[in-house]
């Protein structure tokens, strides 16, 4: 079978992943009545503060009845909720996978648009920022320390990765940034505690970027602190479980240097797993650090989900596990070209 004929197989398999995973976020939606229930707390809350608005100027309780009936009737009609879910929902399935992601209903981007498109293109490199660095850091540390403790099994410095890889693994980011803000942002006041930006941001490019590089220290060092010792101890065991294969040993008994062993025999194999792991780590995270995002108010796709959770607004939910599905799969194909030029063993004839 040729190689174009396997990626394209796995192109089509992993599109129908996608789009089974975005039937079944409107399906889980509208079946549970959830959809519903937002739908109808929207439009409760918005009549609400109609209702204030109008008392003072409408004195007749008949009168104020009779608007406010007819706003919630165009309201009920503008959701769709006059409709069974089967019926509404649906649609926006084929929207979305035509990446027309729709207008959300209350959440708004930076600019002011309603659109869904606008609103996570406007958040979405925020994550790619705050998410990539921390990833460059811990990936590049970890690979590092890995390797050095896996040629060192036993030693002081491998036993300090593992008590910290148990550790780190265990610690909540929301947690550990919390005490981080009240440490260096409020107890000794030496770095920002949220927000993207300083009130009022610099005008200049440069002094801007700057000011961004100095609000991220506390989210990027959260997200490494978490993340770097348990990555650090998975490169340890991959490479010491090759270390260990007969190819190894062969190798070294021809009398190969074992920097040449290392280099060529061992990462060389270890090299797939590695970048799995990097690449299913950088697109899990760009889905957004939600809680980090929120603790520190870094205005990005994981705070975004969760404004759209609170403002029950379903267009930008749904539009956001697509894009995460999506992320994924895009992630996933990667993959499979990148194991036939890193692994050698990997071939379609």
């Amino acid at each position: 079978m040729s190689l174009f004929r396997i990626l394209l197989i796995r192109g089509l398999s992993l599109l129908a992943v996608l789009i089974a995973v975005l039937v079944l976020s409107v399906v889980v939606l509208g079946a549970t009545g959830f959809s519903d229930r937002l739908l109808t707390a929207t439009i409760s809350e918005e009549l609400r503060g109609l209702r204030q608005s109008l008392s003072q100027n409408i004195r007749d309780p008949v009168e104020l009845e009779r608007v406010i009936s007819e706003r919630k009737e165009q309201l009920i009609e503008f959701h769709g909720l006059d409709q069974p879910w089967y019926y509404r929902l649906p649609d926006m399935v084929f929207r979305i996978l035509r990446l027309d992601l729709g207008e959300a209903r209350t959440l708004r981007s930076f600019s002011g648009s309603n659109n869904v498109g606008d609103i996570v293109l406007e958040r979405l490199p925020n994550t790619i920022m705050l998410v990539t660095s921390a990833m460059f850091v811990t990936s590049i540390i970890g690979l590092y320390v890995g390797v050095k403790i896996a040629t060192q099994v036993g030693s002081k410095l491998e036993r300090t990765v593992s008590y910290f890889s148990a550790i780190s693994y265990a610690l909540p980011a929301w947690w550990l940034g919390i005490i981080l803000v009240i440490v260096f942002a409020f107890k000794f006041r030496i770095l920002p505690s949220s927000g993207m930006f300083s009130v009022p941001p610099p005008t200049e490019p440069i002094y801007r970027f700057m000011d961004m590089l100095w609000h991220a220290i506390l989210p990027v060092f959260t997200l490494v602190v978490v993340s770097l010792g348990s990555w650090a101890y998975s490169v340890r065991t991959m490479v010491l479980n090759i270390s260990q294969e007969d190819f190894v040993n062969v190798a070294r008994a021809k009398g190969v240097p074992e920097n040449i062993v290392m280099r060529r025999h061992i990462i060389r194999v270890a090299a797939p797993p590695i970048v799995t792991s990097l690449i299913f780590g950088l697109t899990g995270s760009l889905g957004g650090a939600i809680l980090t995002e929120t603790v520190f108010g870094w205005p990005g796709m994981g705070r975004l989900y969760y404004e759209a959770v609170l403002a029950a607004d379903e267009s930008v939910i749904v539009a956001l596990t697509f894009m995460f599905t999506l992320l994924y799969v895009i992630a996933r194909f990667i993959l499979e070209i990148l194991y036939i030029v890193l692994d050698p063993r990997v071939r379609y004839d």
